[in-house]
């Protein structure tokens, strides 16, 4: 499953869905949590559980609210009969969330995105999660709960840009989605108009190592999609080197186009290749 976009909907807008899946997002979010106010609940979770029985042409995730909330467990219990491709946990902190999440589903399997920085305690269990990686498809991280978790009045400069403990949080998020060897996906980019400074901040990403990112509005998925979509160039350079080094096992380094390439150039083209094959 290649998870460039994943465009996030409000769940009590039913009538939304169906235009969110004619996007070009790669997936879709069905949000129970922040876009749903208290009296729409119980609204949307039916209304996400419609829509489940349907058949999809393309993944569909559903963010529950939060474990500690009066509405996790029966969001999760109307997952079960038609389960989404994925559930989206927001507050999330640690593998004890992943196993709390694992007692509420009793024995059904639907595989999890952590939201893993939206708490102060979520920042020293980002380790954990590599010991509940088999139940991980994916591992993102936000910017916008924490400020209000710790009584920080923003997460950006005036340019948009994030200030130092929230870069911090965006680098840690990273590693621990690689340590679990989960899709680590990039949070939102809130500047809905700013097309130029998304395109920027999702060529950051990949270059940084994201493989995918969370959008807000529709608008923003074709440009995610290019940004996380290797050019002929690049899939042409990567064959050259799995082929170089296929042809010659026992060499520690080649040259290719004037450049030396070792061990570390073999894996990151053996993983473009594995993810974006020719037949994508």
């Amino acid at each position: 499953m290649i998870l460039r976009s994943l465009l996030f909907v409000p769940a009590d807008r039913p009538d939304r869905f169906d235009k969110a899946l004619n996007s070009s997002a790669d997936a879709i979010i069905l949000d129970m949590e922040d876009s749903v106010v208290p009296s729409r609940k119980e609204e949307a979770r039916i209304a996400v559980a419609s829509f489940l029985e349907k058949t999809s042409p393309k993944p569909i995730f559903v963010r529950i609210n939060p474990l500690t909330t009066q509405w996790a467990a029966k969001d999760v219990s109307a997952l079960i009969i038609s389960p989404p491709d994925g559930i989206i946990l927001p507050k999330a902190e640690g593998a004890k969330s992943i196993r709390s999440l694992l007692k509420l589903l009793n024995g059904n399997v639907i595989p999890t995105i952590p939201i893993a920085t939206e708490t102060a305690a979520s920042v020293f269990e980002l380790g954990t999660y590599r010991d509940v990686a088999e139940h991980l498809i994916g591992l993102t991280w936000g910017a916008e709960d924490m400020p209000a978790s710790i009584g920080a009045s923003t997460s950006r400069h005036e340019d948009g840009s994030y200030t130092p403990p929230y870069e911090m949080l965006r680098s840690v998020s990273l590693f621990a989605a690689h340590a679990a060897d989960a899709a680590a996906i990039d949070t939102v980019y809130v500047d809905i108009k700013n097309l130029d400074g998304l395109a920027a901040y999702a060529a950051r990403s990949r270059r940084d190592g994201f493989t995918g990112m969370l959008a807000i509005h529709p608008s923003q998925t074709d440009i995610i999609n290019a940004a996380f979509t290797p050019t002929a160039e690049e899939i042409q350079h990567a064959n050259m080197i799995v082929d170089a080094f296929s042809n010659d096992p026992e060499a520690g380094a080649l040259q290719i186009n004037g450049k030396m390439v070792d061990a570390p150039h073999l894996i990151q083209a053996q993983k473009l290749l594995a993810r974006f094959a020719p037949t994508n």
